[in-house]
């Protein structure tokens, strides 16, 4: 059934390219939400689709009609008059779209141009999102699997769908084969089987299949130029002057230029990413010439090569490759670079070449997406930015090499368990003896009002797996219920103790003289679920990198939203060991490979630093309840937790309203300059290496999806 309605959008697509009458796919949308808001599934179904239909078919007129035009009316080359060689023809293509469009489209093209609200839904895959609600009401469940795969796949961090699938994934009728992608992009699907039979050394089928991907994604950029062209995107609604003729013409082709530009992002950056994949098209070249090599088709490795070095023509490495070719070729041997390769470098250095002219003279900005641009190009006055953020760079590696000189500990007692060295990693350290066994056992007392009225997570008792019961509690929460009488006092005090205690500790060893602010701390409780442990093969907590998008397929952590980048430091401080499973784990960025573990006890505090090479999860707790505090920490104040300055306020005023001042046992805590935000939902893989006996080769085998930092 999956296919058969793939089947029916693309058909769908192509009658609506024909001549005759085409809806507004914004139009038929906004039908089909209120179909669906008023629970009419059949109406809700039919008129999505038909949104997609009509959606599908406005860009292949748009896409047709600028290439027939392109054909008809070619704009001349030669010299002359410049307005009557320009503008003449220009005023004919135009004429020409506007016929094609109003000849395929009907009614007028102007009825198309939706809101750009109404476009990010479409190019989110929102309408598959209610599609999947309407079918499965329909009972037709294939259908219904069908749109919400394709909506999870550009949305991997939907909690709602994540459920949704496992749902699906769950139902006896459903079939495997209908959890299909109807938007699935070519070259995507070509280039990932390309490299794993790269990585499997399987170097015959990784060249068929790269070259069809590297066809495929060129083609996908052209497509994405011509969707270039279309209305006029006026950024400053507010502006009140209007442009005169040649800026206005200037303004718009500037903006059609950077939108070419800007496309080559889009192919390279895979449905549900939010970053593209750096050197996109060099890197087939780069994977191909090798795979070439090995399976001794040098004529087509050397054309990779000198295709590759158009791009970065001073590269050592392919230089050496190259010359080693031509060795064993023949000198006379004619090896030049991709005609495809070279018109596509040419056209992007002619693009490049006016858009930093509008930047330098008409006060245009432009983020280059190319790491290959010739430094020649930019204008000086970037280039000085350029040497002023790489110096910015260098001075935080320095302030990180610094930081490695660690300060004293600010409380006798406390023991060094374990340093990063004998955990195999950077920033790492396990604290002993933080509390003793009667503050824990206090601690513990206090989460058991977390079973009764904690706030779990989004008020999910079981947000990362089925088989365990979650239940937390966070600061403002526990001296609330203090104030209701459900806790004692002295615990909730004893929980902001315990966390400043631990800020206190953490700031000391890691970022001695530089303040850390708390982020988040949560009170938090695993229980194992009885009945639903055989069998079991899930974590407690599936390995993430805490303020980073971990990647282990690209090796990287994006770091950019949804992950919380602005914490630096995390801590967890254990209450109890009564419990199996439920250890903490680090790996390396393949999210497979331990590199060090931790098992809980009473007052042990486990540390690291919150990026990409700290990749950590918690084992299955299979048996018992596993107790602990979560600790998140900044250097960024306007991040600090505002749940904790409001708590430490009830705290005082209760303080002050029993006249025992609270500043005697409290250790340490911060009031000052305390300003926050609540914390909100949550770069790029390297260019090859110099040693290229193998490109990729530090690549896994086993892609990992691309997790988002879900909070405790």
């Amino acid at each position: 059934m999956a296919s058969l309605l793939c089947l029916s959008l693309l058909a769908a697509a192509a009658a609506a390219t024909s001549p005759g009458r085409l809806v507004p796919f914004d139009l038929l949308y906004a039908d089909g939400v209120r179909a669906y808001l008023a629970r009419d599934w059949a109406r809700a179904a039919e008129l999505l689709q038909r949104a997609l239909h009509s959606y599908a078919g406005l860009r292949a007129a748009r896409r047709a009609c600028r290439a027939a035009c392109a054909r008809q009316e070619p704009f001349p080359g030669g010299p002359g008059r410049w307005e009557a060689a320009l503008l003449g023809p220009v005023l004919q293509r135009a004429g020409c779209l506007q016929r094609c469009l109003g000849r395929r489209l009907r009614p007028a093209p102007s009825a198309h141009r939706a809101s750009r609200a109404v476009r990010r839904d479409f190019e989110r895959r929102e309408p598959y999102n209610y599609l999947q609600v309407a079918f499965f009401q329909l009972k037709k469940l294939d259908q219904a699997v069908s749109a919400a795969h394709t909506f999870f796949v550009a949305n991997p961090q939907h909690l709602q769908m994540r459920e949704d699938i496992e749902k699906y994934r769950r139902m006896s009728g459903v079939k495997s084969d209908s959890f299909q992608d109807l938007e699935a992009t070519p070259h995507w699907e070509a280039y990932e089987t390309g490299v794993q039979h790269y990585d499997a050394d399987e170097y015959l089928q990784a060249v068929a299949r790269l070259e069809e991907s590297l066809s495929e994604a060129l083609s996908a950029l052209e497509e994405c130029r011509a969707l270039c062209e279309g209305p006029w995107e006026d950024e400053d609604e507010e502006e009140k002057m209007q442009p005169g003729l040649y800026e206005a013409i200037a303004a718009h082709y500037i903006q059609v230029l950077k939108c070419r530009q800007q496309c080559v992002l889009e192919i390279a950056t895979k449905p549900g990413r939010v970053s593209a994949t750096e050197d996109f098209i060099p890197s087939h070249l780069d994977l191909l010439q090798f795979a070439y090599s090995q399976v001794g088709n040098q004529t087509l490795a050397a054309e990779c090569a000198a295709s590759y070095l158009l791009f970065y023509p001073a590269d050592e490495p392919m230089l050496e490759k190259m010359k080693q070719y031509r060795t064993e070729l023949g000198e006379d041997a004619a090896v030049t670079a991709r005609q495809s390769i070279q018109h596509y470098v040419q056209r992007s250095l002619m693009e490049k070449k006016l858009i930093y002219y509008a930047v330098e003279h008409l006060g245009e900005t432009f983020n280059d997406p190319d790491l290959w641009t010739p430094d020649e190009l930019i204008p000086e006055n970037l280039k000085q930015k350029h040497r002023e953020d790489q110096e910015k760079q260098k001075r935080e590696t320095l302030d990180v090499e610094e930081r490695e000189k660690r300060g004293p500990l600010p409380f006798e007692g406390i023991a060094v368990t374990m340093d990063s060295q004998q955990m195999n990693g950077t920033h790492r350290v396990v604290f002993d003896k933080v509390l003793t066994e009667s503050e824990c056992k206090d601690l513990l007392q206090l989460t058991k009002a977390a079973g009764e009225a904690g706030d779990g997570y989004r008020a999910r008792r079981s947000p990362h797996t089925p088989h365990e019961r979650f239940e937390g509690l966070t600061v403002l929460k526990a001296v609330q219920l203090a104030q209701n009488g459900d806790v004692e006092w002295r615990d909730a005090k004893l929980l902001l103790q315990a966390s400043e205690k631990s800020r206190k500790i953490i700031e000391s060893y890691f970022t001695p003289g530089k303040k850390l602010h708390f982020s988040f701390t949560h009170l938090v409780c695993r229980r194992a679920v009885d009945g639903e442990q055989e069998g079991r093969m899930d974590l407690s907590h599936p390995v993430h990198a805490d303020n980073c998008l971990l990647d282990p397929e690209g090796q990287e952590c994006w770091k950019e939203p949804p992950a919380y980048v602005y914490r630096d430091y995390s801590g967890i401080l254990y209450l109890n060991d009564d419990f199996q499973g439920g250890g903490l784990f680090f790996t390396e960025m393949d999210t497979v490979t331990v590199t060090a573990e931790v098992h809980p006890k009473c007052g042990r505090l486990v540390a690291f630093s919150s990026g990409k090479e700290n990749p950590h999860g918690v084992w299955a707790v299979s048996r018992g309840r596993r107790c602990a505090i979560a600790l998140w920490y900044t250097h960024s104040q306007e991040h600090a937790e505002q749940e904790r300055v409001k708590a430490e306020e009830l705290m005082e005023q209760r303080a002050v309203e029993q006249d025992q001042p609270d500043g005697d046992k409290h250790q340490g805590t911060d009031r000052s300059n305390r300003s926050s935000s609540v914390p909100r939902a949550p770069s790029r893989p390297s260019k090859p290496a110099d040693q290229r006996q193998k490109p990729g080769l530090d690549r896994k085998q086993h892609p990992k999806v691309l997790r988002a930092r879900d909070e405790f």
